[in-house]
């Protein structure tokens, strides 16, 4: 039986590498994006049957809107891949990059979580995946993008139960990636920066499994137990260094 997968953020990076994988696979494909160009030339240059819907996912309501038509058009859906997203991490740490980051991972994340598992609930079955990030388990300098990722990794877990205790046929899968070469990994000599194309087989192959969580690429789950159990000022020096000079 052919799958069909929507993938809301498809037009570059991990979400790029997977509609091309999933393609390769056989997946009839939904594919969003806010950049019309790079979606329908997207469309156009994998194998399988697709359908392209240009969505702006910091606007919730109508995200949520155009998802459901998506949904409509494609008649039955088994998985829906949240892979959009931002980070602001600029040295000036101004406001609007905060809450454009905010509109993004997590009111346009929660339109389309919210309205997948209820057309999940519906159906009776399916499966909704989401690319949170491993910097969900801690702060750090860029402060609205490791806590919106923190915010989706919850909200995940929380879909799981309320399917949980409802006796619903969901399954969840948070994918928690470390530093992949995409356009968000920005600076020389990031540590362990996993090639795209291994993200994103590994993330199908998590997919296909039906994990509850996975790290991205495997090795950043022995940092992700570091992580969780250094003392807050230990972590801090490890993975931040030394203190700045104040003025």
């Amino acid at each position: 039986m052919v799958k069909k997968a929507i993938i809301i953020g498809a037009t570059s990076g991990i979400g790029r590498a997977l509609a091309i994988h999933m393609s390769q696979q056989g997946y009839i494909l939904g594919l969003t994006g806010r950049r019309k160009e790079l979606l329908f030339s997207l469309q156009q240059s994998i194998s399988s049957e697709a359908f392209a819907c240009v969505m702006d996912i910091s606007k919730p309501h109508d995200a949520a809107e155009k998802f459901e038509q998506l949904l409509d058009k494609m008649q039955g859906v088994d998985i829906v891949l949240i892979n959009a997203g931002m980070g602001s991490c600029e040295p000036e740490f101004p406001l609007h990059g905060e809450l454009d980051t905010i509109a993004v991972n997590a009111s346009g994340f929660t339109a389309i979580a919210n309205t997948a598992y209820h057309y999940f609930a519906k159906q009776g079955q399916g499966h909704i995946a989401a690319t949170s990030s491993i910097m969900a388990l801690r702060g750090g300098p860029c402060p609205s993008y490791n806590a919106t990722k923190a915010y989706m990794s919850n909200y995940l877990e929380g879909l799981y139960c309320r399917a949980y205790k409802a006796g619903l046929n969901i399954n969840i899968t948070d994918i928690r990636p470390g530093f992949v070469d995409t356009h968000m990994a920005k600076g020389d000599g990031i540590f362990w920066l996993a090639p795209v194309e291994k993200a994103a087989l590994q993330i199908l192959r998590a997919i296909e499994q039906k994990k509850r969580v996975v790290y991205i690429t495997k090795r950043w789950g022995l940092i992700a137990i570091l992580m969780q159990v250094l003392p807050f000022k230990a972590f801090v020096r490890l993975m931040l260094g030394k203190r700045g000079k104040s003025n």
